[in-house]
C-alpha cells in the first residue's frame, strides 16, 4: 500500500481551523473553578457558621480545633491554642489534603491547564512558540509534585469515613433533656449526598483504579476477584468527570447551606 505524505505545519499561538467555539469549555471551567476556590477560601477564613444542630460543614471537617466553646463535641482536640494566628483556621489546617488531592487528580490537571495557563490551549490550536523548545511536562519542579497524586489519594480515602460519620452524626439532635433523639432534615439528606459523591469521586480515581488491580499492568483471567473488583472501579472511572464536578458543587452546596441555616437566613426542614 502506498503511503501518503501530509506535511505538518506549525501553528502560531492561537491558529486553527476548527470552527467549533473550543474556547468556551475552558472559559467555563477557568470560572466555575475560580468561584470554588475564591468561596472555599473566603469560608475557611470566617471561622464561623459552619455548624449547626448536629451539621458539621464538610469544608472545617474533620474539626481538629474551635475557638467556640459550645462547639467542643465536634471537636477532635478541644479549644484552639491562643497563639494560633488568626488565618490558621480549623479549615486551614484540614483543607490542603482535599485540595491536593483535586489539584493533583488526573482529569482536573486536564481541565485546568488548559483553562487557567492555556497549556495545551486546546486539540489542534496552535501553541507559543517557546513551548515547543522548553516542554519539560511533569518531570521536573513545579509540576513534579503531580506525582504525589497516588498519596493524596489515601488521605481523600481517609476522609470519606470522617465525612461518613459526619453524616451519622447528623442525624442526632439534642432532645432537649440533655440525650441525643434519632431524626433527620434536609441538611442530613445534603450530607450524606455529599460523601456519597465524594465516594464516587474518589472511589473511581485512576490511581485507585490502579491499586484494586493489584498494581499490575496488565489482568488477567474473567472470573478473578481482583478482575471483578477492577470492572467495578473502571465503571465509576468512566464518569470520573461528570463524579469531579457533582461532587465539588455538593461540597460547596453543603458549606452553603449549613452557613445559612447557622446565620438563621433558611430555616432547616426537620423530616422527623
Amino acid at each position: 500500500m502506498p503511503s501518503i505524505d501530509v506535511p505538518l505545519k506549525r501553528l502560531t499561538f492561537g491558529q486553527t481551523s476548527r470552527r467549533d467555539a473550543w474556547w468556551f469549555p475552558p472559559l467555563i471551567t477557568f470560572l466555575i473553578l475560580s468561584s470554588f476556590v475564591g468561596y472555599a477560601s473566603w469560608a475557611g477564613i470566617q471561622n464561623a457558621h459552619y455548624t449547626f444542630g448536629p451539621y458539621l460543614s464538610p469544608l472545617y471537617s474533620p474539626l481538629l480545633f474551635t475557638a467556640d466553646p459550645s462547639l467542643l463535641h465536634h471537636s477532635w482536640f478541644g479549644m484552639q491554642p491562643a497563639w494560633f494566628p488568626w488565618f490558621i483556621t480549623p479549615a486551614a489546617l484540614i483543607l490542603p489534603a482535599p485540595a491536593g488531592f483535586r489539584l493533583t487528580c488526573y482529569y482536573y490537571r486536564g481541565a485546568y491547564y488548559k483553562a487557567f495557563w492555556a497549556d495545551p490551549v486546546n486539540c489542534a490550536v496552535g501553541e507559543p512558540g517557546f513551548r515547543g523548545n522548553n516542554f519539560r511536562g511533569e518531570n521536573k519542579v513545579p509540576l513534579i509534585v503531580m506525582n504525589l497524586h497516588r498519596y493524596f489519594m489515601y488521605l481523600a480515602i481517609a476522609y470519606l469515613f470522617i465525612l461518613a460519620y459526619d453524616a451519622w452524626l447528623g442525624m442526632w439532635w439534642d432532645d432537649g433533656a440533655g440525650g441525643k433523639k434519632f431524626g433527620m432534615g434536609v441538611g442530613t439528606l445534603i450530607m450524606c449526598l455529599n460523601v456519597t459523591m465524594l465516594s464516587l469521586y474518589t472511589l473511581g480515581c485512576h490511581s485507585f483504579r490502579h491499586l484494586i488491580g493489584g498494581v499490575f499492568d496488565r489482568l488477567s483471567g474473567k472470573s478473578s476477584l481482583r478482575r471483578n473488583c477492577y470492572d467495578c472501579v473502571s465503571a465509576l472511572n468512566k464518569k470520573h468527570m461528570l463524579f469531579a464536578w457533582c461532587s465539588l458543587f455538593v461540597v460547596g452546596g453543603t458549606d452553603v447551606y449549613i452557613r445559612l441555616c447557622s446565620m438563621g437566613i433558611i430555616s432547616d426542614l426537620r423530616l422527623f
